[in-house]
């Protein structure tokens, strides 16, 4: 499939997509609002109940892709808390978006460690004018991204190990690969792979280097296999 675009003034698309369970009251929200050439991006929560809300954690990313297919990372992160019926800014970010540039933005709201609502934002610049352009709607897509929020040593080297083996192995999933890290009782952390909103593989942290290089091996096959049945999936569904 291409899209047809123009080329001159420069114009902004955002195109946005939110997923939310049925039975939460807690719900994500991105706003864009477009300045010039800067887009300033709010992070909101929305509580529909009638009750006080605590205990959630965010993470809100932004990923721009420049002309030459360099990205650039923006991450937050946190706690919060929602009153009765509020609906409460947790973060914000102004982005400057050049014509051809995009960038892509996720907020997430999870409690537990268990996803309760998520939203997305494309956002993307062409200009206007007699010239057109031709873009393939691949060329759009984001490939291969690995979002970590870890907390010690250990978990950034896991990140580090795992990161550049995916990266020297050729293979760019269309998915984000999300890394998190908690505390656990005594020295060690819990460290957790979940793609798509699943976990699909976890342990405990060691203070061992080759402990930790196994893990990340380890985590890249389950990554591997999980792109293979999700591929197939997607197949049969088509078909």
């Amino acid at each position: 499939m291409k899209l047809r675009v123009n080329i001159g003034v420069i114009l902004f698309f955002i195109l946005q997509g939110n997923g939310v369970l049925a039975q939460e009251t807690i719900k994500a929200k991105i706003v864009s609002k477009i300045v010039d050439n800067f887009v300033d991006i709010s992070a909101i929560a929305q509580n529909s109940d009638a009750t006080y809300k605590s205990g959630f954690t965010y993470l809100f990313l932004s990923l721009k892709k420049g002309e030459g297919k360099n990205y650039s990372r923006n991450q937050q992160s946190g706690e919060f808390s929602l009153n009765p019926n509020e609906e409460k800014k947790i973060s914000s970010l102004k982005i400057n978006i050049q014509a051809g540039e995009e960038c892509r933005v996720y907020f997430f709201i999870r409690k537990n460690d268990k996803l309760i609502s998520k939203d997305s934002t494309i956002i993307f610049s062409v200009e206007k004018g007699n010239k057109k352009k031709f873009v393939e709607e691949n060329d759009i897509e984001i490939v291969g991204l690995v979002v970590e929020d870890v907390k010690t040593k250990l978990g950034k080297d896991f990140y580090d190990y795992f990161y550049q083996k995916y990266m020297s192995s050729g293979a760019k999933y269309p998915f984000i690969v999300h890394i998190d890290e908690k505390p656990s009782i005594g020295r060690g952390s819990k460290i957790t792979i979940d793609v798509d909103d699943r976990i699909i593989f976890q342990f405990m942290t060691r203070p061992s280097d080759e402990y930790i290089q196994s893990a990340a091996n380890q985590a890249l096959r389950y990554v591997s296999n999980y792109a293979t049945q999700r591929r197939l999936l997607y197949k049969n569904k088509k078909f």
